[in-house]
Formats: C-alpha cells, sequence, structure tokens
C-alpha cells in the first residue's frame, strides 16, 4: 500500500482556507474552491482516483468538508471495499470534520434506475460506523469497529433520496477500533509526512 501524494495535490490543498472536498465529482465540481476526486478526467477534477483502490493519494487530515453525491451507490460492499472507502475519507477529514452524503434511498425508482449502481443504501448502514448511534447503540458499529464516525443527520425518504452527515470522531479506547485498520491508518500518516 504505497500513497505518493503529487507536488500538486499537495499545493492544492495548501491555498484553501477551509478545505473542502467533492469525492465522485464527475463534471460537476460542487465549486472552484472544491477540491475535486474522480475516476475519470475532466476538467474540473484536481486528483483522478479510483474510489475502490486505497490509500488515496491525499494526505491524511486535509479536509474540514468532505461531499459525495450519489457516489456512495456505486462503491463495491463485497470484501469490505465500502468499509475500506467510509475508513478512507476518515483519514482524510480533520477531527470534527463533516461527510455529507445524498443517494437514492435503497428501494427507490432512482436506486434501480441506473445500471451503474450497485450498492443499495439505507439509513442502517450508517450505523455501522457509529460507536454510539440512536438505533442500536453502537451494536452494529462492534461488528467491524471501523474508523468512528458520528452520525449527525441521517434522513430518508423510501421513495427518494437519503441524506446523511457524518462527523469524524476522535478514536477512543472504548471503541475497540479494529486494529488492521489502526495498522492501516498508522503507516498511511507517516506516509503524508
Amino acid at each position: 500500500m504505497n500513497m505518493k501524494v503529487s507536488k500538486t495535490t499537495r499545493d492544492l490543498l495548501s491555498k484553501r482556507k477551509l478545505a473542502r472536498a467533492d469525492i465522485g465529482c464527475g463534471n460537476n465540481k460542487q465549486g472552484e474552491d472544491w477540491f475535486g476526486i474522480d475516476r475519470r478526467k475532466f476538467d474540473c477534477v484536481d486528483l483522478v482516483q479510483n474510489l475502490e483502490k486505497f490509500p488515496w493519494a491525499i494526505p491524511s487530515k486535509s479536509f474540514d468538508v468532505a461531499v459525495a453525491s450519489h457516489v456512495v451507490e456505486h462503491i463495491q460492499k463485497a470484501d469490505g471495499i465500502m468499509l475500506s472507502f467510509f475508513n478512507e475519507v476518515w483519514r482524510i477529514l480533520k477531527v470534527g470534520g463533516e461527510f455529507l452524503i445524498s443517494a437514492p434511498y435503497a428501494t427507490s425508482p432512482g436506486f434501480y434506475r441506473d445500471p451503474t449502481h450497485v450498492s443499495p443504501i439505507n439509513e442502517e448502514l450508517f450505523c455501522y460506523l457509529d460507536p454510539n448511534d440512536q438505533f442500536y447503540q453502537g451494536g452494529l458499529y462492534h461488528i467491524y469497529s471501523p474508523l468512528p464516525f458520528k452520525i449527525k443527520v441521517n434522513t430518508w425518504h423510501v421513495t427518494g433520496n437519503l441524506e446523511v452527515v457524518l462527523v469524524k470522531r476522535e478514536i477512543l479506547k472504548e471503541y475497540n477500533v479494529d486494529k488492521e485498520y489502526l495498522k492501516i491508518l498508522s503507516k498511511n500518516t507517516k506516509l503524508t509526512k
């Protein structure tokens, strides 16, 4: 797992007062002051990155805010890829940083209409990321113990979209974060200094 952060990426990130990432921005980045990440090279994309290959070529703790608008449903759940995706977003956010997600609800026509949607998303998915979620009080989180988020907003409509805001938590001992995640995080943090 080698991560090489280019000088261009470092320079772009150092010029921003409030660093914001648009993950999977495509050809429609949130704004010029956002850092666009996509697997395809468009004019507005600052970093061409396969979102299912880790680690991403981005320094740890780079962003205050990250957005993934209609992206998560394109990430494979198989082989832990989706958990790795959320761990990678956690890594590139600063503590307290927010991750805003919008996606078509798992059973909605919007989910089924797009042939590239591979992972149905519902409100309970995010309970696996929060050690103190309101639905299961961390019961689902402790199955995998990934890098921890707090669910700030979790709203949905079964025939429409789901909108979620996750906040990066600090790692506390009682979360029992999986040691493999901590090993990867430690290695990637060293690579970004």
